[in-house]
């Protein structure tokens, strides 16, 4: 699990892990520390929050989870993260949505 340099994720992954050894149940944890995680992923977030932003909030946790996917889809396929195969833009996340 690669995690940002704060302290307090560290004693919570090890006390985890603690508990995971004991109990014999799952899977320890592996844990490696990155020093900037938190700003690379807040960098590739920008477009949600900047989108987002505006509304009113979301109502109900399904909703919020399907607006923000297809946000991140249409930005995925706006950087070209998808083989496009000569298709329009528009078209391939029609595709991708049925």
């Amino acid at each position: 699990m690669a995690i940002d340099k704060s302290g307090a994720n560290l004693t919570g992954l090890t006390a985890v892990n603690v508990i995971l050894k004991f109990t014999g149940k799952g899977l320890l944890f592996t844990i490696r520390q990155i020093k900037y995680l938190n700003n690379i992923l807040e960098q590739d977030h920008r477009f949600i929050k900047r989108i987002t932003g505006p509304t009113l909030g979301f109502k109900a946790f399904q909703s919020t989870a399907a607006t923000i996917a297809g946000i991140e889809v249409a930005h995925m396929i706006r950087k070209k993260q998808f083989a496009a195969q000569g298709i329009a833009a528009f078209r391939q996340f029609a595709a991708l949505a049925a």
